[in-house]
């Protein structure tokens, strides 16, 4: 990946209104590049310009991409609290498996965003993690202690969050919160 192409894919979301259609391997190679910015900084005498213009360069590439991760998510927030589900032709394979349930979203992206930038993508959205059901929320309701333990909340009216089987199905039963189907 150049700096051209992921200006261009920026811009493209920048103007959509909806989430554009990013390369299904986006992630990957935004990660690989600013890996291979990291280790071509770290290689060059830090007082010449070139490692002046690279540093540069790096930080540009972090915060478009930043930006770039920080639009999508908010589009992909605005769907989910629709009730509805992004379509999979502009998702990619990672974001599909953020949203799918299986992980808190927000927690999630954030850590996806921190991996990227850090030059790392791994796979750890495949761990087994404990079944969990997406809701929107109908009402605004105050802090609780998940099955799991931890605090979850508060939330306001139409917000979307992962929590605990058990917890879900008493908020949907008492009509605070609806399943996200995905």
């Amino acid at each position: 990946m150049m700096y051209n192409e992921l200006f261009e894919i920026w811009k493209r979301e920048r103007e959509s209104k909806d989430l554009a259609q990013i390369p299904p391997d986006f992630y990957v190679k935004a990660s690989e590049y600013i890996k291979r910015l990291k280790e071509e900084e770290r290689m060059l005498d830090k007082k010449t310009v070139k490692a002046s213009l690279l540093a540069e360069e790096h930080r540009n590439v972090k915060r478009i991409i930043r930006e770039l991760m920080r639009m999508r998510y908010e589009k992909i927030v605005r769907i989910l609290a629709r009730g509805e589900k992004p379509s999979a032709d502009v998702l990619v394979s990672q974001e599909e498996k953020i949203i799918s349930g299986s992980l808190n979203f927000a927690e999630a992206f954030r850590s996806f965003v921190k991996n990227v930038l850090q030059g790392r993508l791994s796979d750890s959205f495949s761990q087994e993690t404990p079944k969990r059901i997406l809701v929107r929320f109908l009402k605004d309701v105050p802090s609780i202690v998940g099955a799991d333990m931890k605090i979850y909340g508060p939330f306001k009216c139409e917000d979307v969050a992962s929590l605990p089987v058990e917890n879900a199905k008493i908020l949907i039963r008492q009509e605070l919160a609806k399943a996200i189907e995905t």
